[in-house]
């Protein structure tokens, strides 16, 4: 094992953004690298591999200014080499080429893209891929999860490039940021088979960062011949910027994973919270729910007291559609429910939502943290304004943030700006914003959307405790693996589109 290894620091206007004093780069082994979103994972894979602006940020690797890591063997070499496949694939395609021009485009031209495009589309035959590859990219098209696939292919074509040359000794660094954040298993194990076989063809350095830690269990299921050359690492915070890369034991998420849950409720709540009718329709499609993976035969949603409910369906077809028809933002065409005997259709009133379920009967947690914050308030400040059944004061809020929050809570992070969060400080404290109404319901759209490993814990056994008082709660997410094992299949439900 050949280790390449790093301090680094990134400052921004005399502020520190992020600083380690070490990170290891295993040279044609294979890296994993968790951690809470926006703890600085990106950033310092950036700084190594070279792609930091020298101009706009201070960086110092191993002690020396970034201009001569720039200009080093090592750095040159891994540029010519690899690739990076970065997190947003939207802002790094040009709207104004075509797909097909991007991937020929540079050191790709000249490089065979047919065999890898039919792997990652799943097609035997040319037409579901020059659909995407002839076309410029919009916003909306292609799918996120299809620019993921583009960006992936790119990364494949400097990997076959790198195989021809079968020369070991030449550095490498392929990262790989969220590949498969817009992927739904299928795609994601896709990506994974076709990366390791060519790694077994002859390897080369690969680090992926991911919050998906259900991606050891494809491992340890499909590739344990691997696993000596792979390296499970997670970054943790050491104070507000500096952080340390530390060992992260894949047999402990295995084992917690494992382990028997509680799924019963208490038997005096057996109430029913939710019923939604099977059908419902809006933006011109038609959808229903199942009770079975199947989707034999239609059935209404229902959540009773003490029960968390798991909805599934693919990426796009409408699970964050009907939850927020549940919460009255989206007007649907055609819909029935009952919430806590409060009768509603798509002939509501706004009002009813305004006055009988926001905070009161239903409450909402949504995807994505950025979004649902006001980033210029306080972390006090966002829990002004909601109708509380207890008052709040600087202790009481202390406590409340220690219930998903690392101590101490100081008063000096209760003050500070939410935009000044990292991405999992936020969606941490978006979860908290919603639960400390104690809805009759709580609809959680994604809520294990950048945490660490220990914040997932934490996240799954507060919503554990809301169960076990009676709250009733709606799961949607992409973490089939955690919530498959964390909820009773009798409340997995399936959503689907119908003629």
């Amino acid at each position: 094992m050949k280790e390449n290894s790093f301090s680094i620091s990134v400052r921004s206007d005399n502020r520190t953004i992020v600083s380690t004093d070490f990170f290891p780069v295993y040279q044609n082994e294979i890296t994993f690298l968790f951690g809470e979103s926006g703890i600085g994972k990106s950033v310092l894979s950036k700084s190594v591999y070279g792609l930091l602006d020298p101009e706009g940020l201070e960086i110092v690797i191993n002690n020396k200014p970034y201009g001569l890591h720039l200009n080093n063997h090592w750095t040159k070499q891994v540029r010519k080499n690899s690739f990076f496949v970065f997190q947003e694939p939207s802002s790094h395609l040009n709207p104004l080429m075509t797909i097909k021009d991007q991937l020929n485009e540079g050191s790709l031209g000249g490089l065979e893209d047919r065999e890898i495009l039919s792997y990652l589309w799943q097609s035997s035959g040319d037409e579901s891929v020059r659909k995407i590859i002839d076309i410029f990219p919009k916003p909306y098209r292609p799918s996120g999860g299809e620019k993921q696939r583009i960006l992936l292919a790119m990364a494949f074509k400097r990997i076959n490039a790198l195989i021809q040359k079968d020369n070991p000794d030449e550095p490498s660094f392929f990262v790989f940021d969220e590949p498969t954040g817009s992927l739904d298993n299928n795609y994601r194990d896709l990506f994974i088979n076709l990366l390791f076989s060519k790694f077994r063809a002859c390897p080369f350095t690969i680090q992926i960062i991911t919050h998906d830690y259900s991606i050891i269990s494809e491992i340890y299921r499909s590739h344990k011949d691997l696993l000596r050359y792979i390296h499970f690492k997670e970054l943790s915070r050491i104070s507000d910027t500096q952080v340390r890369v530390d060992d992260f034991s894949p047999r402990e998420y295995l084992s917690w994973l494992n382990a028997p849950k509680n799924h019963k409720a208490d038997k005096s709540l057996h109430d029913t919270v939710l019923e939604v009718n099977p059908h419902f329709e809006i933006f011109g499609k038609s959808l229903s729910v199942f009770s079975d993976e199947s989707l034999s035969e239609p059935a209404p949603l229902i959540i009773r007291k003490g029960e968390m409910v798991y909805l599934k369906a693919p990426s796009g077809v409408g699970k964050t559609t009907l939850a927020k028809i549940i919460m009255g933002l989206y007007k649907a065409d055609k819909f029935r429910m009952s919430l806590c005997g409060l009768k509603v259709s798509q002939r509501s009133s706004p009002s009813v939502w305004q006055n009988k379920i926001w905070g009161k009967r239903a409450g909402m947690v949504f995807q994505h943290a950025d979004e649902a914050l006001n980033l210029e308030s306080t972390v006090k400040e966002t829990f002004k304004g909601l109708p509380l059944k207890i008052r709040i004061n600087t202790e009481t809020l202390q406590n409340k943030l220690l219930e998903l929050f690392d101590p101490p809570v100081t008063k000096q992070f209760i003050n500070k700006k939410v935009k000044y969060l990292s991405g999992g400080q936020k969606q941490r404290l978006n979860l908290l914003r919603t639960l400390i109404l104690t809805p009759d319901l709580i609809i959680l759209d994604e809520p294990l959307n950048g945490l660490d490993f220990n914040s997932v814990r934490k996240v799954l056994s507060l919503l554990d405790e809301k169960r076990a008082l009676g709250s009733a709660l709606l799961m949607i997410s992409h973490n089939e693996e955690i919530f498959e094992n964390f909820i009773d299949r009798r409340h997995i439900y399936h959503l689907n589109t119908t003629s």
